[in-house]
């Protein structure tokens, strides 16, 4: 537990007063000083290629977070915003947003969780509890030369605990507000030569209360956004092997603020997750030489257990709009890596995979049809068997190169290329470089640049009898480059400043244009973007500790000329850690969320300015007794949080996000 290790930390404070230790620093906030997500290998995040944030469970513990959106909020040129359609989180990087945020890679363990029907985490996601994380990894930029399809604008790889990150057997709970009730199980142990890491989590939550004014009919009333959970994983290891199992259910989803952006009060949704995956890996393999394989499998399966209400009765009907888009989704994944460090000053590293990706089972309840002017009307039968899509496989195989040249001293040279091929869509190559000087003792300077692809998704490409837009077999993927240039500078022994620039250019983005009979997906956008991201943490005392980040953006669209929208071009973060005695801490944090403008053709004004403020008091006495308690107000001044309602403006002020909220927890090591 992060308090016990402040503790610790707290405990010998007289010796640390002037000259803070890295070691006691690292027990208390975990490992913030390297990263395996830049290059695929374990090496110093001040060195590494890339512009890129490493979050702890300690940060998590600290921060007071329940779920991964919370904690991903805390990360420079990333913010967290929602759509309509059952709340889903979008991860909204450097001022690239899409409607099924399909250009930020989400990865657990390094395996992608994306599903092929939207190419993103899926739409009932339901969030991912944060007891079980060990650490989040992210790369900010483009990351497609090492991890392919959707490290378009970044990369997410959110890392399990081990046995050795648990050690023993820990108990706990949580109640709050919203009829929230959470419980969990994890252990860390051993079982003969066999590492055993297990975690078992159920909760669920009538969601917080706030008001849409006025959605697509003109109505209003409270979201619906209550759901229940169960999260479970299992992890073996014996040697140069591993065994990763997990299950994810969401079962009781609500709409959030509705599908078509009307309220909906009554469906729920319902969606699975089973995934497993065994690795080897032997960093002898042979005389210079590492390696490592890794199959992967995971099906998702998504449901309308009680049909989404999606619009109120007009026209010709006398009842509700009802619909239930389902699929299930299976897919395989293989992979195998070698490094090899035999030439002098190089570090080379090949890779090669095949992904298969099998939308295997696609159906649709609904009440109604279309006519040929793309208007709603009854299905004859009273319902309609016509599905929004057919069900569609697509295999991936893919090749990479890297190489870390250490050139001169103080110099090194990354360079990178992948190469796809799509069964469907053809093949697409993108290449990195990047050059890492240690300027001086207290310096390092980074200037990167890289290529990105965002492929096209199975709603894109093949999706029909669809009121979002027509599928377009035809399209290819979106593309994007990247320059970047990055300091690291420690100022002095207990201040770290670090600095990045950016500047992007996408193309091809996929977009639907109207088309006889409604709108069709088509490539027709170019956007750019420019801006920097601050970053600084300061040791100010052996009890207190202060981190932050400014960033600001400007992003572009090119076929108007205007602000591409959505995404906030400025975000100020600051988070303050104090120990007021022993095992006791008390962290808070404040996020301000300012200059979200609207899109071309949304006369609005700008979405609203916010700023948040949370606070989390937290004590442990498992060292003695077993026990830790915790408890966080979050939303403290209850700010009226919102996120940007979609143009063509059917929600008319936006999309109102949690109110005031707090919680308490306990939990017991055994």
């Amino acid at each position: 537990m992060l308090a016990a290790g402040l503790a610790a930390l707290y405990a010998s404070a007289p010796a640390l007063a002037d000259n803070v230790d890295e070691e006691e620093l690292a027990l208390a906030y975990g490992d913030k000083t390297t990263i395996s997500l830049a290059t695929g290998s374990k090496q110093s995040l001040r060195r590494a290629p890339a512009v890129a944030t490493v979050i702890t469970a300690e940060d998590i513990a600290a921060i007071g977070a329940t779920d991964i959106d919370e904690v991903l909020e805390t990360v420079p040129g990333l913010h967290v915003g929602r759509v309509s359609s059952m709340g889903q989180a979008m991860y909204i990087m450097r001022g690239v947003y899409g409607t099924n945020n399909p250009q930020v890679l989400m990865l657990q363990n390094g395996i992608p969780v994306t599903v092929g029907i939207t190419n993103n985490k899926g739409n009932l996601w339901g969030g991912l509890p944060v007891e079980n994380i060990a650490r989040i990894e992210v790369l900010r930029g483009p990351g497609s030369a090492l991890y392919g399809a959707d490290a378009f604008a970044g990369v997410i790889n959110i890392i399990t605990k081990t046995a050795d990150d648990i050690r023993g057997t820990q108990v706990g709970v949580r109640t709050g507000q919203d009829q929230r009730r959470d419980a969990w199980f994890q252990h860390g142990g051993r079982m003969g030569d066999v590492a055993v890491a297990a975690f078992l989590r159920a909760g669920s939550t009538d969601g917080f209360d706030r008001q849409v004014e006025s959605d697509a009919r003109g109505r209003s009333g409270p979201v619906n956004i209550g759901q229940t959970a169960i999260d479970g994983s299992l992890d073996l290891s014996l040697g140069q092997w591993r065994w990763r199992t997990g299950y994810k259910l969401r079962d009781d989803m609500g709409t959030y603020a509705g599908i078509a952006q009307a309220l909906d009060p009554y469906g729920k949704g319902r969606s699975e997750r089973f995934t497993s995956d065994l690795s080897w890996t032997a960093n002898d393999f042979a005389p210079n030489w590492s390696a490592g394989t890794t199959i992967a499998f995971m099906h998702y399966k998504q449901t309308f257990p009680s049909a989404a209400h999606l619009l109120p009765p007009f026209g010709a009907f006398t009842s509700d709009l009802l619909g239930a888009p389902e699929f299930a989704d299976r897919q395989w994944r293989l992979s195998a890596f070698a490094t090899y460090t035999g030439f002098n000053d190089h570090q080379i590293r090949l890779g090669i995979g095949y992904d298969d990706i099998d939308m295997y089972m696609t159906r649709e309840y609904r009440n109604f049809d279309y006519n040929g002017a793309g208007v709603p009307i009854p299905a004859p039968a009273g319902y309609s068997a016509t599905p929004f899509i057919l069900p569609q496989q697509r295999q991936v195989k893919y090749v990479y190169v890297q190489d870390e040249w250490n050139f001169a001293r103080n110099w090194t040279l990354t360079a990178g290329l992948r190469h796809d091929h799509y069964s469907d869509f053809g093949d697409t190559t993108n290449p990195r470089l990047a050059l890492v000087w240690d300027t001086a003792a207290d310096l390092t300077t980074k200037l990167m640049f890289g290529t990105a692809f965002r492929a096209p998704s199975f709603t894109e490409q093949y999706s029909t009898n669809n009121p979002i837009g027509q599928g377009n077999p035809a399209i290819t993927p979106e593309r994007n480059q990247t320059l970047e240039l990055a300091f690291a500078w420690q100022a002095r022994h207990d201040l770290q400043l670090n600095l990045s620039l950016f500047r992007y250019e996408m193309q091809d983005i996929i977009r639907t244009t109207p088309v006889a009979g409604g709108t069709m997906y088509t490539n027709t956008g170019r956007q750019h973007g420019t801006g920097f991201e601050l970053e600084g943490s300061w040791e100010i005392s052996s009890t207190l500790r202060l981190t932050g980040h400014y960033s600001a953006q400007k992003s572009t669209d090119e076929s108007t000329g205007q602000d591409a929208g959505y995404a906030p071009n400025r975000h100020l973060y600051l988070r303050g850690d104090w120990l007021p005695a022993a095992y006791w801490m008390l962290s808070g944090q404040i996020n301000h969320v300012a200059d979200r403008r609207r899109p071309a053709g949304d006369t609005r004004p700008p979405v609203p300015d916010y700023t948040t403020v949370d606070l989390t008091l937290r004590t442990s006495l498992a060292s003695a007794y077993g026990w830790s308690f915790a408890a966080s107000v979050r939303n403290l001044f209850n700010a009226d949080v919102r996120e940007p309602s979609a143009y063509p403006v059917r929600i008319q002020y936006d999309l109102p996000g949690a109110p005031r909220t707090f919680w308490l927890q306990a939990t017991y090591d055994l």
